[in-house]
């Protein structure tokens, strides 16, 4: 069952800044470590689609409810779920959650907000040739306003996925690549209206972020307690 919020740009705003969901960060009580996951990219239905795909192929106990925050036209989609089979950081299960970023001109602040704190992002490329520039301009946004926030891109752990895979006309991930500038960073076919490769680049950004939560658990562990 989803829910939707309808919400002035004001009050949506103000409540994705006060979401828990403000990078990594550990809740003692429950036992889980938090992690922020954004899903940024040109064409709005396919960040839709796939959010909604991998809420509704999620254990219902395992999932919180599929979130909508409506402003005046743009919307932000966000939920958090705890994956089966990831294993614990010394003794913290991870949960992880999920946001879909405004790209619009004129939402500079609300895209500021949900990237506020990302741990990792999911760039959603059309794959349509007609979409070039759009992914360009898209790319672009994203690198601004991480500078903007001071995450600059290389930093952050990144995966693409190449929207559109089940089209006749599209663009390979070679062409992509070229086109962005991408430079080691993994590309991952997908189409988001079948499902087809979504929980492939979500498992791909959720391991890029566990490789790093481990090795800074590692580092801040007391010698003797380290893998040797």
């Amino acid at each position: 069952m989803r829910r939707r919020t309808m919400l002035t740009a004001a009050a949506a705003l103000a409540l994705t800044l006060a979401s828990p969901a403000q990078g990594s960060f550990i809740n003692y009580s429950a036992r889980e470590i938090n992690v922020k996951v954004v899903y940024f990219g040109p064409t709005w239905a396919q960040l839709e689609r796939t959010l909604k795909h991998i809420h509704g192929r999620t254990n219902e106990r395992a999932r919180g409810k599929l979130i909508s925050l409506a402003t005046k036209d743009q919307r932000v989609l966000f939920f958090d779920f705890v994956p089966p089979g990831l294993g614990e950081i010394r003794g913290f299960k991870t949960r992880f959650h999920l946001y879909t970023a405004p790209d619009r001109q004129g939402y500079d602040a609300s895209r500021r907000l949900v990237l506020k704190g990302v741990d990792a992002v999911v760039f959603v490329a059309d794959a349509s040739p007609a979409r070039a520039r759009a992914n360009r301009e898209s790319w672009k946004r994203l690198r601004t306003t991480l500078d903007a926030l001071g995450y600059p891109l290389r930093d952050v752990p990144l995966v693409v996925q190449l929207d559109g895979a089940g089209s006749k006309a599209r663009v390979s991930a070679r062409q992509l690549e070229k086109q962005l500038g991408l430079s080691g960073r993994r590309v991952i076919a997908a189409d988001s209206s079948t499902g087809v490769g979504v929980f492939d680049t979500l498992k791909a950004a959720a391991k890029s972020v566990l490789l790093l939560l481990k090795r800074g658990a590692e580092q801040s562990a007391p010698k003797g307690a380290q893998k040797r």
